[in-house]
């Protein structure tokens, strides 16, 4: 009994010297619970020899742990350097976070960060903070550190370029987005984010090859198969765009633009009963409905029924007035039922908003395709691939030109 007590004071008390120690070499405060839990302990242990005569269990058991292996785990966590102490910061940091005290998790991440600045997970629960506040800058620094210490830290890549997005630097966010899918070429998302740069800036064929790229890896995005049906559609290549759009209507039915699109490239190539299919499944749609009844419309006459014309357009006219109404005004094909049509006297009344669900880009490439529509009706679409075909061969003069100066 005497052994064991004389080796616990010696074992507990080298213990506390090296922990004071490190406090005194390191001037980190860090060291300061540790060595206050080695002094109960300590006491306790004083206390029992003292004043109890009989060993208590729990007592003793508590004892070894405030006093030995408490200290003894720590001294080995930092000789295999897994920063126990970042660990216990961070932890502390996230409860902050729990009970929404936002100052107080920062303030003890900004002191960790500072103590270490090597300290990975310390930055990226600092960046994660900032962009929640909005401090999109500070974020992206922050970011940027727990990458430079995490090279496989593939989403604070994504994040540091939709940060750069929001801050219109959309060069700097494609290159962080290239570097991405040079590391992991499978990250859809990244995918998504660079085409839609890509497409903002009409380099639709970089976009083709990014997107086309990706399908390697995930074949079943719907995502990857809608967007290049998006920048063929702008490429005026209406084979390979409904190829995809067809891909895509499989993978996601309930996303009623794809249909739309099929619908007018099937009228684009005079098929009408295909383009029906499709259009009376977008009527199901909030937001595509009017346009679709409309398109219904401009089919009914394409085909000599006039009575149904009327009664499509008139759904339209009555699902989304004052836009449907500058539509037919526009449009000779309704002239010889206009007078036929439910026009509302008044079209300036302010009108329930609709949802919008269509992206810049959906919107883009649906006004595009109703535009070539209404071309190929005047001059057919042998013509519109002729024309296409000139204008890529005078777009390839061009470069070859400027190459050679």
């Amino acid at each position: 009994m005497i052994i064991e007590q004389l080796i616990f004071i010696i074992i507990a008390f080298a213990l506390f010297v090296y922990i004071f120690i490190q406090l005194i070499k390191k001037n980190d405060t860090k060291y300061v619970p540790i060595l206050a839990i080695q002094a109960v302990g300590i006491a306790i242990k004083f206390i029992e020899v003292c004043f109890i005569k009989e060993t208590n269990i729990i007592v003793a058991i508590l004892t070894y742990v405030l006093s030995i292996i408490l200290p003894v785990f720590v001294i080995i966590s930092e000789k295999k350097n897994s920063n126990l102490f970042d660990s216990i910061d961070s932890t502390i940091a996230r409860i902050y976070l729990i009970f929404g005290n936002t100052k107080l998790a920062k303030d003890k991440l900004i002191k960790l960060v500072t103590r270490n600045p090597e300290c990975y997970i310390g930055h990226k629960l600092l960046a994660q903070i900032y962009e929640k506040e909005g401090g999109e800058r500070k974020a992206v620094d922050e970011y940027a550190q727990a990458i430079e210490i995490n090279k496989k830290d593939y989403d604070s890549y994504y994040k540091v370029a939709n940060l750069l997005i929001d801050l219109d630097k959309k060069d700097d966010a494609a290159q962080m987005l290239i570097s991405l899918l040079n590391k992991k070429p499978e990250y859809v998302e990244a995918t998504i984010a660079l085409g839609d740069i890509l497409i903002e800036k009409e380099d639709y064929k970089e976009a083709v090859n990014i997107y086309t790229e990706a399908l390697k890896y995930n074949p079943t995005s719907f995502d990857l198969n809608y967007n290049l049906g998006i920048v063929y559609t702008m490429l005026n290549d209406f084979q390979n765009a409904k190829m995809y759009y067809e891909k895509a209507s499989e993978l996601n039915s309930l996303i009623y633009n794809t249909k739309y699109s099929l619908a007018e490239i099937a009228i684009i190539y005079k098929e009408l009963e295909e383009a029906e299919k499709y259009l009376m499944q977008v009527v199901e749609d909030e937001e595509l409905c009017a346009e679709a009844y409309l398109e219904l419309a401009k089919i009914s006459l394409l085909k000599g029924e006039k009575e149904q014309a009327i009664k499509y357009a008139n759904v339209a006219i009555q699902e989304n007035p004052k836009k449907i109404v500058e539509k037919i005004q526009k449009d000779v094909t309704f002239a010889i039922i206009i007078s036929k049509l439910s026009i509302p006297f008044n079209l300036e009344v302010e009108e329930n908003e609709k949802a919008k669900k269509l992206t810049k880009k959906e919107l883009i490439a649906k006004q595009h395709l109703e535009e070539m529509v209404e071309i190929t009706k005047k001059i057919g679409y042998g013509n519109l691939k002729v024309n296409k075909k000139e204008e890529i061969e005078k777009e390839e003069q061009i470069e070859n030109q400027r190459e050679r100066e």
